[in-house]
């Protein structure tokens, strides 16, 4: 217990799936935590479980108006902000024939403007209290290796990759006490990517008996690299792009 103790957290996308699981084991560990999301019932219920320390406020993340007014109630709640999980994401399966401008430009408006903002104004909230910060954006494999089956949503996070390491030489060049990094989760198990497309039938039997432990990842596996890199045990970390998956040694 205790290991971000004293730390005011903030998780975007925490209605569910990865987002709910980061949110409840920063709470464990002591942090007040500001859950946000477009469902309101899913956030709420997220809350909830992650204690008395933490709120929930809706949050459309791709404009910056809605950031404001979440950076400001969270300051209004607690008086500062240390660590930012950029999380928030929507995934499209389509190819780069197949994308519509639509689709195209839904993806890259939450996936990318919403990071964007959440890096700007993160930046500019958490430098103000002094203490060590940490900025840490979901991205994903996808933005490492090729989807032509996720087109769009490898393009948006391969926006965040390089999004974060730019940010993360910037604190470092300004004096701040902030880190970022991103992580890249693979295959996990949770609502959004049980509504796509599975992996193909060799992966998923790789997958079955591969060390460290059977099936494809759960959303704690993410979320307590999370806990690791919103603490202070993760000081010496930054600009890291790491993935949280079994299989892109060996696959695709």
């Amino acid at each position: 217990m205790g290991r971000v103790e004293g730390k005011v957290c903030l998780v975007t996308g925490g209605a569910s799936g990865l987002g709910r699981a980061d949110a409840i084991r920063l709470a464990e560990e002591g942090a007040k935590v500001v859950v946000t999301d477009l469902n309101v019932e899913g956030g709420e219920e997220t809350a909830h479980l992650a204690g008395e320390n933490a709120i929930f406020l809706e949050h459309d993340v791709s404009s910056e108006d809605a950031w404001l007014s979440v950076i400001k109630t969270t300051l209004n709640e607690f008086d500062k902000l240390n660590v930012l999980v950029n999380n928030a994401g929507i995934v499209m399966p389509a190819t780069p024939e197949e994308v519509t401008n639509d689709e195209w430009r839904l993806i890259q408006n939450i996936n990318t403007d919403g990071v964007f903002y959440g890096i700007k104004l993160g930046i500019s909230t958490i430098k103000q209290n002094g203490e060590l910060g940490s900025i840490i954006n979901m991205s994903s494999t996808a933005a490492l290796v090729g989807y032509p089956v996720y087109f769009a949503y490898a393009a948006s996070k391969g926006a965040v990759r390089s999004m974060t390491k730019s940010a993360a030489v910037h604190c470092l060049q300004a004096g701040y006490k902030i880190r970022v990094n991103s992580l890249h989760p693979g295959g996990i198990a949770t609502a959004m990517t049980a509504n796509i497309t599975p992996p193909p039938p060799e992966m998923l039997e790789l997958m079955q008996h591969m060390p460290p432990g059977p099936g494809i990842g759960e959303a704690d596996d993410v979320a307590y690299t999370v806990l690791f890199l919103a603490s202070d045990e993760s000081k010496h970390i930054n600009g890291v792009e790491l993935p949280v998956d079994n299989t892109t040694v060996i696959y695709p």
